[in-house]
C-alpha cells in the first residue's frame, strides 16, 4: 500500500534512538525527507552521518536541541522550512517516565515532570503549526503511553502528566481540524535504552537478555508474552501521520501486547 509520504517533509522529536530513530528511518524508507532533534549532540551527528549515507545527505535534517527550550525548537522548524520548503506531519516522541509514588515525588520533581510532559508537545506543535496549516496534509501524532488511561502506583506523577498530554491531544484533534490531524499512540513497555539499563543492573547477571525480557513480560502479564519492538511503534506513527490514515484524527492507538485493562 502506498501511504502517500513519498516528498513528503516530517519532522521527528526525540529521534536519534528507541522508537524516534526507528520512526526516522521508517519515513525514510517511505520517501519522505525527515528532519529530527534530540539532546545528545554527539550521538545526533553519528546518527545523522548514517542516514546521510544511507538515504541521501539532501533528504535528512538534524539538530541538537531541547525541547523544552522553545526558541532553539521554534530556530529548528525555520531551518527545517528553509531546507524543504515546507512540514507535512509532525511526530512528537515525549521522553521516558518518573518511578515515583505521590509520597515520595518532590515538588520540584512535579514542576519537572509536568514541564517535560506538556512542552515537549507544546513547543513543538506551536512551531510547527504554520508550516502544517499550509500543507495539504497536515498531520500531527504524538508518542504517548498507556500510563494516561491506565495509572500505575510506582508512577503516579508521570501517570498524571501523561493524562494531561491525552486530555490536551483530544482537545487539539477539535481545534486544529479540519486542516490538521492530531492522534496519538499508547505505549506499553516496548524495548529501549531505559529497558537495556534495567536488564544491565539486574540481579542475576547471568540471565540472558531474551529471559529476562520473557521473565518481565509474565511479570507485567502481558498476552503476547514479550516486549514491544520500536519498529513496531515506529509503524504505527508512519500510518497515522500518512495521507492513508486521512479520516482519522482525534483516535489514540495502544500498542501494549494487550496488557490493557480498560474498557
Amino acid at each position: 500500500m502506498d501511504l502517500g509520504l513519498t516528498g513528503k517533509t516530517v519532522i521527528v522529536t526525540g529521534g536519534s534512538s528507541g522508537i524516534g530513530l526507528a520512526s526516522v528511518r521508517a519515513f525514510l524508507d517511505e520517501g519522505a525527507n525527515v528532519a529530527f532533534c534530540a539532546r545528545g549532540a554527539d550521538r545526533l551527528a553519528d546518527v545523522h552521518a548514517d542516514l546521510a549515507r544511507e538515504f541521501g545527505a539532501e533528504r535528512v535534517f538534524a539538530q541538537a536541541l531541547s525541547v523544552l527550550d522553545r526558541a532553539a525548537v521554534e530556530q529548528f522548524v525555520a531551518q527545517v522550512a528553509n531546507r524543504f520548503g515546507g512540514c507535512d506531519a509532525l511526530i512528537t516522541n515525549a521522553g521516558q517516565g518518573r518511578v515515583s509514588t505521590f509520597a515520595d515525588t518532590t515538588d520540584d520533581a512535579w514542576r519537572e515532570e509536568l514541564e517535560l510532559k506538556f512542552f515537549s508537545q507544546i513547543n513543538p506543535i506551536h512551531a510547527s503549526l504554520p508550516l502544517l496549516q499550509v500543507s495539504n496534509a497536515g498531520a500531527i501524532v504524538a508518542v504517548n503511553s498507556l500510563l494516561a488511561y491506565q495509572p500505575e502506583p510506582h508512577m503516579v506523577c508521570t501517570s498524571a502528566a501523561r493524562g494531561g498530554v491525552q486530555n490536551l491531544l483530544k482537545s487539539l484533534a477539535s481545534e486544529l481540524a479540519p486542516k490538521i490531524r492530531v492522534n496519538s499512540i499508547l505505549l506499553g513497555l516496548v524495548d529501549s535504552q531505559q529497558w537495556q539499563r534495567r536488564f544491565e543492573a539486574r540481579a542475576d547477571q547471568s540471565q540472558s537478555r531474551e529471559a529476562w525480557s520473557a521473565a518481565l513480560a509474565a511479570t507485567k502479564k502481558i498476552p503476547l508474552e514479550r516486549l514491544g519492538q520500536p519498529q513496531e511503534a515506529a509503524r504505527a506513527l508512519v500510518f497515522l501521520a500518512s495521507p492513508a490514515a486521512s479520516y482519522i484524527t482525534g483516535a489514540q492507538l495502544e500498542l501494549s501486547g494487550g496488557v490493557s485493562r480498560f474498557a
